[in-house]
């Protein structure tokens, strides 16, 4: 009997080698700095970020990777998978299996923002942790101050029309495919508008029956009491124009392309707009900036992060930030001396009893 093989899955596989050099020239960079390549693969563009320092959940710093979805076009869903590992290329030193050696980072569906479903957070993957940069030196893949990554990028290229809904619902009372894209484009063009918005000295176009069909809570904080044949000029004196542009974006599309930069401040626009989110009733904005908040949980933003999840109730990035900051005593005693911890202080007493209540339980 002839044994036969056959693929039911079509995949496209790209290896690359990425070489950094001047490794000590990249020892002062932050948590959120990388080293950007951009691929090609399965007819997608993509970037692999390489982290020279990033700050682990234990506060160690440590090299790492992430794969970054920038194609503007794109499927309901594309699925991905990222491996990495460290190599050396003089063959002195065979890469061994483990931790250290060969991270193989799990499959993560990536989604283009715009078009995205409503579980897809962003376009960037978790990161492959590579090794801590207290053991590169002495590992062997240090030479001559630089070391070499081995990157795989694996497309899984699906069958699309057996992914197609019923045809009930494609017969015509199912949203376009693109209607986030023509929303997006509506409001960069600021056709009809209808009213304007006057932020920190900026003004932003927008229509008032999109506010109102998103929310009635938006409308009514938005406009207030502005009559319609009087002024069509809202001026917002709470809010920054860094913050309000990405709100009125999400507003009309329901994604955040900041969100998709690799850069600290992006954690700060998230705890802004947290705040709004809860502020306008925004239930949808509000889980992604927890999402968002709850992957950048660090030294520097554990305690700010805290005071936001508990004055607009986020009990899940609640404990995680708690979880961060008593994880152990060196980070607990860096934490305790932020500014953020101050303002923890005198925003949020009632969460200190509660955060000395778990580093207790953690030493016993």
């Amino acid at each position: 009997m002839e044994n036969a093989c056959e693929d039911i899955t079509n995949v496209v596989r790209s290896v690359k080698l990425l070489r950094i050099d001047g490794y000590c020239t990249t020892e002062t960079m932050g948590h959120g700095d990388c080293i950007r390549s951009s691929w090609n693969v399965g007819g997608y563009e993509w970037e692999i970020c390489i982290y020279p320092a990033m700050r682990d959940t234990d506060g160690t710093r440590c090299v790492a990777a992430k794969l970054v979805f920038l194609s503007d076009t794109c499927p309901s869903i594309v699925r991905a998978n990222l491996s990495c590992r460290l190599v050396d290329l003089t063959g002195a030193r065979v890469p061994l299996g483990g931790s250290v050696s060969w991270i193989f980072n799990r499959p993560w569906t990536f989604c283009y923002l715009v078009k995205c479903s409503p579980v897809a957070l962003e376009n960037i993957s978790p990161p492959v942790r590579l090794i801590s940069t207290g053991k590169l030196p002495l590992s062997g893949f240090l030479r001559n101050d630089s070391f070499t990554v081995e990157c795989t990028i694996t497309v899984l290229k699906e069958d699309l029309p057996a992914l197609a809904a019923p045809a009930k619902e494609v017969s015509g009372s199912g949203s376009s495919p693109s209607l986030q894209d023509h929303l997006a484009e509506l409001l960069r063009s600021g056709m009809e508008a209808d009213v304007t918005f006057l932020v920190s000295g900026k003004s932003f176009a927008a229509h008032k029956l999109i506010l109102a069909a998103r929310s009635p809570a938006p409308m009514a904080e938005f406009c207030g009491d502005m009559k319609e044949t009087s002024s069509r000029c809202v001026e917002n004196k709470d809010m920054k124009a860094e913050v309000f542009e990405p709100l009125l974006y999400f507003i009309y599309t329901d994604s955040v392309l900041e969100f998709n930069l690799q850069h600290e401040r992006v954690t700060m626009l998230a705890q802004h707009l947290l705040a709004a989110a809860d502020r306008y009733g925004l239930d949808r904005l509000k889980q992604i900036c927890e999402g968002k908040l709850s992957d950048g949980i660090s030294v520097d933003t554990a305690a700010t992060t805290l005071a936001l999840a508990e004055q607009h109730y986020c009990p899940q990035l609640k404990v995680k930030c708690v979880d961060f900051i008593v994880s152990t005593p060196a980070i607990l005693d860096v934490v305790l001396a932020t500014d953020g911890y101050k303002h923890l202080e005198a925003s949020c007493p009632m969460v200190l009893p509660e955060l000395l209540k778990s580093a207790r339980g953690r030493k016993n």
